[in-house]
Formats: structure tokens, C-alpha cells, sequence
């Protein structure tokens, strides 16, 4: 297919620069070796990437979600877009609404994973998280296949509805596990060998996948849906915040054990996902919580991909810059995993230079550069279709061209008041907004056209 030779040639196209040595290493490693786990043909699959312990020539959903940002900047959103539609078609009743866990090069089950539909490895979040995942893939490509196609429409509609009704039994809104189960309905990503009836990463991803559903909804003109689908997040919100919280301790419960009663101990994913998937909607729940991660940590380099991602949304530049120089440390035990290399490109383009997109014609940039670095500039980078290249310079400068692709609107913001932005050296007055999680943000808007370079400057 010319599509998939076109494909193969412009994947790894992205650039990123900075006046940090190690990062500039760490970055091109990332590449590189994320780029040797993607196949671009020749499988039964299809277009895939590794995304599961190498040797098994596999992907599992939980990894696919968390590489697909970085995936996106290497270029390899098709990859992720056919990963993701496999897993959406082998949904199905006889595995209770599952699909398959991993999936091999072959379009098969990983015979590690799965013996029958009565027996095989599941982990309940996953169906959410695919949800998410989507919604996010649709922002950052503007794919309407996302919204529209009636493979992951069909996924969408069916994990919302008969999914929910098979496991959760007890009918409170949050899917459970039972020992009776095995390993078939896992209520957490938490692989410690505890097997709770519910973790908290579990109500996360589910408010995250109703919050998603809702503005797809949305988009495909069903509003009815939308309410249904908020309504739903909304109520998981509350009880999270209310039920989940420890007031003794001052930090949020990470599972419910088969008695019902709250582990009290930090439990990694259990704790931290809740974070990544934007559950924890009180401020100063919020600030508690990040504090709790910041100095529990994760406990294995799978958990510790998270960490950037985490920090960066809600605007914690040093702690995220620390997590992610040491994701690119060539000491770091078991560095070769995929899920390393993906992330750090995706923690660079969305976290540390803090592009996002709007899955029409709208990219947002929000520099959020450590106080050691003076300037960082990432090119090639595919979104909503066109190239673009970003540079900041501390936080007070940036510039967007546009290399390749249609006009598209600027967003440039910045964090804080300001006293005055420039574009390219004309004075402008800024907007503000407050983010979800209460930071103040700044912000111009300016049309780019193709071949053109933009220069937002603000002054506090």
C-alpha cells in the first residue's frame, strides 16, 4: 500500500532540541528506540508497535493507551488508530464484554495472556482507558474516525452499557472483582499481587471515559447522550472525592478490599492513575494528592512513565523534568521497555512544551520549561494534519511556524498574569481563563499560515 510507504517515510520526522545536553540524548535515544518496536507491515495485524515485554511481539491495551502520545509526535498515529480498532472488533459477549488483553503480530490472543473466553488475563480499566484514548487521538489528529466509526462506536456504546451491567455486580457505578473470578477481571491496573475489589485507577478512568463520551456525544449530535454520559462522570466524581478520601490521613484511599474496607498504604496506580485521568476535581484534594505522589513515587519504570505526564498537566514543571531525565538516564533499570521510550517523546510534545489540539483547526502551546533550561525547540511535529515546529525561550517566549499543512489558529499561553503580550513585537492584550485544576492562564490567539513564523511574547 503507497499509504503505508508514505507512512514508513515520514515516521520519526520530529526534532527536539534544547540547551540540556542529556535531554537532547535522552530524547534522540527515545527515538530511536521507540521507532525499532514499530512495524509498518508484512503482519497479520497490520501497522503495530511494540507495546508489551519485546520478546513477545505483542501489544496489550494498557501500554498502547499510555504510548499514543508519543506515537502521535513519532508520526505513527495509523499505527495507533489499526491497534486500537483490533482490540475495539474482538469486543465481545461470550468474554462477558472484554476483547482481548494483548494481541499478537498474528491478530491473535498472546497465548500468555489467554487459554479460553472463560479464562484469561483482563484488567477492567482497559475498556475505559480505550475510551479515553480515542477521544485524546481525536484531538491531537482530528480523525472523525474516532467519533464515527462503527467498530469503536459499537466498542464505545457496548463497554458503557453491557460491560458496566456484567461487573459491577453490586450496581454502585464502579466495576468489581471477585476471587471467583481468577484472572479474568482485574478492578485495577495494580499488578502487586493484591487483588482488591476495586481500585481507584478504576473509578478514574471510568469518570475519564464518561467525561470522554459525553463531548463525542456531542460532536455526533446526540445531546441526550452527552447529558446521560456527564451525568455519570459527574456522579463518580463526587463519590471518589467523598468515599475514596481518608480525612485522617489527609490523602485518597488506592483500593477497596474484598471486605470493603480502604487499603490504607499507598498503592501506586491505585493512587496515582486517579491523577493522570483528571478524577480529582477538589483543589485542595488535588494539591494533597500530588503531594502524596511526589514523595511516594512509582514503584517500577511502568508506573514511573506516568510520573511526567501527571506533573506537567497540572503544571508542575521541576517535579515532571526530574521524572522524565530520569526516564532518559541510561542507568535506569530496564530502560529498553517500550513503554519508556514512547512516553519520554510524549511527555516532551505535550508536557515540557505543551502542544495540545483541539481535533479541528486550533493547536495551544504552554511552555512549561524547568528553571534550568533557557530554550527548547521541538520541529516536524504531526498535528491536526499540518508540521509544525514550536521554540520556547524560558517562559516568557514563543514562536510557532507552520511547515507543512493548512492554516491553523495559535493559542499561545502562558501561566500567570500578564501584564502584556507582543505578537511579533506589536503589543496585544491577553485573555485569561483558569484551568481545571486552578491555575491562571494567559493567553492570545493568532492565525498561522503556512511557510509563516509567529512570536508571542509576554511581559508580567
Amino acid at each position: 500500500m503507497n499509504d503505508v510507504h508514505d507512512i514508513r517515510a515520514k515516521a520519526g520526522a520530529v526534532t527536539f532540541r534544547s540547551d540540556d545536553d542529556a535531554l537532547n540524548e535522552g530524547f534522540a535515544w527515545a527515538k530511536r528506540q521507540a521507532l525499532a518496536y514499530a512495524h509498518f507491515g508484512g503482519d497479520a495485524v497490520g501497522l503495530w508497535y511494540e507495546a508489551a515485554l519485546p520478546e513477545r511481539e505483542a501489544f496489550c491495551m494498557r501500554d498502547v493507551m499510555h504510548h499514543s502520545a508519543g506515537a502521535a509526535a513519532l508520526g505513527l498515529s495509523p499505527h495507533t488508530k489499526n491497534m486500537i480498532k483490533r482490540f475495539a472488533e474482538k469486543i465481545a459477549s461470550s468474554r462477558d464484554w472484554c476483547t482481548f488483553w494483548e494481541i499478537t503480530k498474528d491478530n491473535l490472543p498472546a497465548a500468555v495472556d489467554y487459554d479460553h473466553d472463560q479464562d484469561f488475563w483482563y484488567n477492567l480499566p482497559a475498556n475505559f482507558d480505550l475510551i479515553e484514548t480515542a477521544w485524546r487521538q481525536f484531538l491531537w489528529t482530528g480523525d472523525r474516525d474516532y467519533i464515527e466509526d462503527p467498530v469503536l462506536r459499537h466498542f464505545y456504546e457496548v463497554t458503557l452499557t453491557d460491560y458496566v451491567d456484567t461487573w459491577d455486580r453490586d450496581r454502585d457505578g464502579v466495576l468489581e472483582y471477585y476471587p471467583e473470578y481468577g484472572r479474568r477481571g482485574l478492578a485495577t491496573y495494580n499488578e502487586a499481587g493484591q487483588h482488591p475489589l476495586a481500585g481507584g485507577d478504576m473509578v478514574g478512568v471510568q469518570i475519564a471515559a464518561y467525561r470522554a463520551a459525553a463531548r463525542m456525544s456531542d460532536l455526533t449530535g446526540n445531546p441526550q447522550a452527552s447529558e446521560t454520559y456527564a451525568a455519570k462522570a459527574h456522579s463518580l466524581e463526587r463519590m471518589y472525592g467523598s468515599t475514596w478520601w481518608n480525612e485522617n490521613r489527609q490523602r485518597f484511599y488506592g483500593m477497596m478490599l474484598q471486605d470493603r474496607s480502604f487499603a490504607d498504604p499507598y498503592c501506586a496506580e491505585g493512587n496515582f492513575l486517579p491523577l493522570y485521568y483528571g478524577a480529582v476535581t477538589r483543589s485542595d484534594q488535588l494539591q494533597k494528592a500530588l503531594h502524596d505522589l511526589d514523595t511516594n513515587g512509582a514503584p517500577n519504570v511502568e508506573g514511573k512513565t506516568y510520573l511526567p505526564d501527571i506533573f506537567y498537566r497540572y503544571g508542575l514543571a521541576q517535579q515532571a523534568f526530574r521524572e522524565l531525565k530520569e526516564l532518559v538516564d541510561p542507568a535506569l533499570e530496564r530502560r529498553e521497555y517500550p513503554e519508556v521510550s514512547f512516553c519520554v517523546v510524549g511527555a516532551v510534545a505535550t508536557g515540557l512544551m505543551g502542544i495540545a489540539a483541539d481535533g479541528a483547526h486550533e493547536i495551544s502551546t504552554l511552555p512549561q520549561l524547568d528553571d534550568s533550561l533557557a530554550w527548547a525547540e521541538i520541529g516536524e511535529l504531526p498535528v491536526l494534519g499540518r508540521t509544525i515546529q514550536v521554540r520556547h525561550e524560558r517562559g516568557e517566549e514563543t514562536c510557532v511556524t507552520l511547515q507543512a499543512g493548512q492554516d491553523f489558529t495559535w493559542k499561545a499561553a502562558f501561566q500567570g498574569n500578564a501584564e502584556a503580550f507582543y505578537h511579533n513585537g506589536e503589543r496585544i492584550s491577553p485573555r485569561t481563563e483558569i484551568t481545571a485544576d486552578g491555575r491562571e492562564i494567559a493567553f492570545v490567539t493568532v492565525l498561522v499560515k503556512q511557510g509563516e513564523t509567529h512570536r508571542i511574547t509576554c511581559r508580567t
